[in-house]
């Protein structure tokens, strides 16, 4: 029997890193969310042998930081928006692959980058300076009016192998204790409230592809990808920048 020969087309996921919610400087504020790293997704994208391709992973952004984009060959995913400041701190939101939430102060939520995610909500100036909720792959972050404006939901694929949801915008500042954006999901940072509960950074982000296995393995890859051969699949999945030949 012949040898298998290289993918002519793969299948690939690429989100960068969340954006870190928006400090906030005073008692009674709360600073926005952080957007979620863009999310792109498609089947097809055509690859060759013998030149390696570009893997780069976006790093989480920090308080006050939007996140950084990741790579896969020419698909680039644009880092999230960080969220905007909040009493003291009048830093607005900013633009991303989801944009950030408005803080309790600087008001507006950001922009998304159209096919990558969406605007992070605005502050609205009910009850207490709540800030809004950053923007995820799948929906808006809700605006800054009461308790914990609920961030952007993020969007699920089994693209792995197990369904995981990547991208979710950080909640706004409020009322109850802010989560982290978690490593390699692209989750946006949580924002802080007062001087009560500390603001948090957003999540790295994370590159995965993958074709049928009747084709061959790659030539070789770097920054040491998790390879996984199930489900009729052969998947690539990197947390770390790196490469792949074919």
């Amino acid at each position: 029997a012949s040898a298998p020969v290289a993918p002519s087309a793969v299948e690939y996921l690429v989100v960068a890193g969340g954006g870190g919610c928006g400090a906030a400087a005073g008692a009674g504020y709360g600073g926005g969310g952080g957007g979620a790293g863009g999310y792109l997704s498609a089947s097809g994208f055509a690859v060759s042998t013998g030149s390696p391709l570009t893997v780069t992973i976006g790093n989480g952004g920090a308080v006050a930081t939007a996140g950084g984009n990741s790579v896969f060959s020419s698909i680039t995913a644009t880092g999230g928006g960080r969220g905007g400041g909040a009493g003291g701190n009048t830093t607005p939101a900013s633009t991303g692959g989801s944009g950030g939430g408005g803080g309790g102060t600087s008001g507006a939520g950001a922009a998304g980058t159209s096919g990558q995610g969406n605007a992070g909500g605005t502050y609205t100036g009910a009850f207490a300076q709540y800030g809004g909720g950053g923007g995820g792959a799948s929906s808006v972050g809700a605006p800054g009016a009461s308790g914990n404006a609920a961030g952007g939901t993020g969007t699920a694929t089994s693209i792995s192998g197990s369904s995981v949801t990547y991208a979710k915008g950080g909640d706004g500042g409020g009322a109850g204790v802010p989560i982290a954006g978690a490593s390699n999901t692209g989750n946006g940072g949580g924002g802080g409230w007062s001087t009560v509960f500390a603001d948090t950074a957003g999540g790295s982000g994370i590159v995965i592809i993958r074709y049928a296995d009747s084709f061959a393995a790659a030539a070789s890859t770097t920054g040491s990808p998790t390879i996984t051969v199930a489900g009729g699949y052969r998947v690539y999945q990197w947390t770390g920048s790196g490469s792949i030949t074919f």
